[in-house]
Parts: C-alpha cells; structure tokens; sequence
C-alpha cells in the first residue's frame, strides 16, 4: 500500500492481491532484539543495498524511531559494493552493531558480511531466513518462508475456484523464524536472555 500498488490491504481494488514480505514494522523488531542481545551496543548500522531494495527505508525508518528513546543511534547505511561493506565495518567502532537488511545483494554478499561481524566482533541481526545462524550469524529473525508460500498456494486455489483477486485481502506475514547462535554469542562474550532462548525457534550450541 505504502509503495501505491494497492487502494488498502483489506481492499487491493484492480486485479490484484498477494502477500507482503515484510510489514513496515520489522526494522524496530530487529533493533529490539539487537538491543536485547547485545545491551551495550551505542552506534547501529542499518545496512543495505538501495538498488536491490529501494523499499529498505520503510524498514529502517521504524528501527530510528525505536531508538529515538534510547541513548542509541542508527545510521543508516547503504551499499552497493563490497568494499563499501568493508568500510562499514571498519568504521562502527568497538560500541557498534549492525542490522543486515534482506535484499538480494546483502544475500549474495552475506558470506562477506559475516566473516567481517566475526573479524570486527561486531553483534549483528539478519532479516534474511535460512540457516544463517548454523553458518554464524548471531541473530536470524525473518518470516518462515514456508508457512509464506503454503498460504500463497491457498490464494491460488481460491482465485482459480472464481474469486476476484481485488477481493482477497493483502496478507501480511504472521509466522516468524527466529534463531540465535550461542557460539557466536560467546565469542563476542554476550549473554543472552533467558527469555529470548526460551522465544527462540532454533537455538545453535
């Protein structure tokens, strides 16, 4: 809705329905769940390509929002080359921490970009799935992919059994995956929160 492709997501008008990737929100989730792991974090770098997603500052304009009340600044930081993500690295300093956006150049780099949070000891949540966290990554925290396209098969069924796709609201996703990787945490000497291990969909030891 925000990008003026539908009239509303209960409504989407025209011939056209779907489902979101991710509601505009996500950015102050990853920053809270930043915090929370890693408390002592000052400086938050939203990393991102603006070419692959130039829909990225939906999300991190709610991640500035959730740290205006904190004694924490997110700096927004694009990149469209991996020497650009190198620099940024080098240049969060010992009091920073990251948020990897989910875009298709972050996820073709994303072996860089975790090899450089290990090297610099730099806390970092990624918004994309998978099995990052098995790989390293010291937080994942993004939709389930699956449950996403089982509930877009059932859209399918239902536009191919007569209804009008304007009709059928825009879905925004409802089931997250979220996993934390221990080792990583104790190597950068974090402790996590017993409440979020227990939230924890997959917790890597």
């Amino acid at each position: 809705m925000d990008q003026g492709i539908v009239q509303s997501l209960d409504h989407p008008g025209a011939n056209i329905t779907g489902f979101a990737y991710l509601e505009r929100t996500i950015g102050a989730k990853w920053f809270g769940l930043l915090m929370e792991v890693a408390p002592q974090v000052k400086r938050v770098a939203y990393m991102f390509s603006p070419k692959a997603a130039p829909y990225a500052h939906f999300y991190y304009e709610s991640a500035v929002a959730a740290a205006e009340n904190r004694d924490v600044r997110v700096e927004v930081t694009p990149v469209t080359e991996p020497a650009e993500i190198e620099h940024a690295f080098a240049n969060i300093g010992s009091d920073g921490g990251i948020i990897v956006n989910p875009d298709a150049f972050i996820n073709g780099t994303i072996g860089l970009v975790m090899d450089l949070a290990a090297g610099h000891r730099v806390p970092a949540i990624y918004g994309s799935g998978g099995d990052l966290a098995k790989f390293g990554a010291l937080i994942v925290y993004n939709l389930d992919l699956l449950d996403h396209y089982r509930q877009g098969g059932k859209y399918i069924e239902r536009i191919l059994n007569g209804e009008n796709p304007a009709d059928l609201p825009v879905r925004l996703p409802t089931k997250f995956q979220f996993a934390i990787n221990l080792k990583t945490a104790k190597a950068l000497g974090l402790a996590i929160p017993q409440p979020l291990l227990i939230g924890a969909d997959e917790v890597i030891e």
